[in-house]
């Protein structure tokens, strides 16, 4: 099999997941439309409605780890198990204080962004906007982390602007990913020559 006709099935397994990521988008941009309307209303679901988020986010990372389309299949387990780490803890102790769900958020914020920068450069397509993301995440995190006494009003802005960053971003790879895979032709079986 070549290389050529190896990338081509690569590209038509993944492009399969085009509504998984769409779907991760869209629960994220939701996710920071509430924390960003109720920003008063509790850290218990701030913390839960964003613990939700970052483990679902990181069963989707473990999924494409495991996929043979991701290049960077190391880096990808790495944020898949850091966001269950933290959706976990986020969602098990979501009244932990300010303090420390303001900590848990921004460091993981910081990862992810930093993470993301580094995928970035394996991609050619759309890296400047992989770039901002990863930097509207990882000054978000400094943010948190630089200053964990922020009220809950801050805290729940910071968090619903990445959250909704994030989702958007989502939302564009699965665009692309369903518009790889309507755009990739199908493999054409060969068939052998007749016997004359």
């Amino acid at each position: 099999m070549s290389d050529s006709s190896t990338y081509r099935q690569a590209l038509r397994d993944i492009s399969g997941l085009w509504w998984l990521m769409l779907g991760l988008g869209l629960l994220s941009v939701i996710a920071g439309i509430v924390v960003l309307i109720e920003p008063g209303n509790s850290l218990k679901a701030i913390a839960v409605i964003t613990g939700i988020f970052v483990l679902v986010d990181g069963i989707a990372a473990l999924v494409a780890a495991l996929s043979r389309g991701t290049e960077n299949r190391g880096l990808a387990a790495l944020i898949g198990v850091l966001n269950l780490i933290v959706g976990v803890l986020l969602i098990r102790h979501p009244i932990g204080g300010v303090v420390a769900v303001a900590l848990l958020v921004g460091l993981w914020l910081i990862v992810a962004g930093a993470v993301r920068f580094v995928l970035a450069f394996e991609t050619e397509r759309h890296r400047i906007w992989r770039f901002l993301l990863a930097a509207v995440e990882v000054v978000a995190g400094i943010a948190i982390v630089s200053s964990p006494n922020i009220g809950v009003a801050t805290l729940a802005l910071l968090v619903g602007l990445a959250l909704i960053a994030n989702g958007v971003s989502f939302g564009a790879l699965g665009f692309a990913l369903h518009g790889a895979g309507r755009d990739e032709p199908a493999p054409v079986p060969h068939e052998p020559a007749a016997a004359v």
